[in-house]
């Protein structure tokens, strides 16, 4: 049981690792942004799975289950709703990013 633990903190910090570089490499805010909720979250899932593991109580597993669930619903809502603001804000985009769909569906 310890390996298995030990795996899930390895990756929940690997991916958290790649969260923090993506957020440091990346271009643009709109790529920053999404390199911190995807590779984030998931990263910080992987350790609360693992402290559940090695705790390996019931109470643990609930706790840690609700937080992963929480994670789920509210990170995608909070990207996307920073996201509109920066946009309205008039944060650019990368300009290989190609062209700005949004801007297109406003003109219309």
């Amino acid at each position: 049981m310890s390996w298995i633990v030990a795996i899930l903190l390895v990756l929940g910090a690997f991916f958290a690792f790649v969260a923090a570089l993506g957020v440091i490499r990346f271009p643009d805010f709109y790529t920053r942004m999404h390199a911190a909720t995807k590779a984030g979250a998931f990263g910080a899932c992987l350790l609360l799975l693992g402290a559940a593991l090695h705790f390996g109580s019931t109470r643990a597993i609930i706790t840690v289950a609700l937080i992963i669930v929480f994670f789920y619903l509210t990170t995608p809502v909070a990207a996307q709703t920073i996201a509109q603001a920066a946009y309205r804000r008039g944060v650019t985009l990368w300009p290989k990013n190609g062209h700005d769909e949004l801007a297109e569906d406003e003109a219309e």
